[in-house]
């Protein structure tokens, strides 16, 4: 930890370091615009949340002032909305990935790389404020394009399918119907995941953790009197 630590300080010195130099420059000037970029990534990895957001709001408003590409637009709006979600501004975080998903998916298409990314990330969020038949309605969408685009042994499509899952199990009291399709489908990702992406990695541990609970949860429905 201390290492990582030692490693984001001496990167943030050198996006400081590269800002101070291109600073001067016009608006216009790629590399200003592009040492404005890193320095307000460079504060959110190094956990100074609320500069970043300053400086990413700053960006964006720089770039709506130049008339930037929709492209360029969308991804300070991804990165915005990832620093609201970090400090707990979880409905602008949430209308920003709205935005950004529509954004790429007028943009690109459905089947881009990009759109099925921001459509995961606005799923993410819909399920951290508990939106989950939000969630289940857009990743029950998204999930065959991704199978058909990136294939089963992509990890964010196998993210995506362990999401659903856990969407099943999470919308209120859910039905036995909605817990054996969650174990289905856990039991269909599962070896993927730990063929694909070894035994110990965080996907493939949370699959099979839930998986674990899910059937938990069936077997005690079914030993209840009227479980449907």
């Amino acid at each position: 930890m201390a290492a990582k630590a030692m490693y984001q300080a001496a990167a943030m010195k050198r996006k400081l370091a590269y800002w101070k130099t291109y600073v001067g420059r016009p608006e216009e000037d790629w590399a200003r615009r592009l040492a404005m970029n890193q320095l307000g990534r460079g504060l959110y990895l190094a956990g100074h949340d609320e500069d970043a957001l300053s400086v990413q709001e700053a960006e964006l408003s720089m770039l709506q002032r130049r008339g930037a590409s929709e492209r360029d637009m969308l991804a300070v709006q991804s990165n915005l909305a990832s620093t609201y979600g970090k400090i707990g501004q979880s409905e602008q975080a949430l209308q920003l990935k709205r935005d950004v998903y529509s954004g790429y998916l007028k943009l690109y298409g459905e089947e881009h790389k990009e759109t099925l990314i921001a459509a995961f990330n606005y799923v993410l969020t819909l399920g951290d404020l508990e939106r989950w038949e939000d969630a289940k309605a857009l990743i029950r969408k998204t999930i065959p394009v991704a199978r058909r685009t990136l294939g089963d042994n992509y990890e964010m499509t196998l993210s995506m399918r362990k999401t659903y899952a856990l969407a099943l199990c999470c919308d209120g009291t859910p039905s036995l119907g909605d817990l054996r399709e969650a174990v289905n489908t856990l039991e269909d990702v599962a070896p993927t995941a730990r063929r694909v992406l070894g035994g110990a990695h965080p996907t493939v541990v949370q699959v099979e953790s839930y998986l674990q609970h899910t059937r938990e949860m069936i077997h005690a429905r079914e030993a209840s009197p009227g479980a449907a």
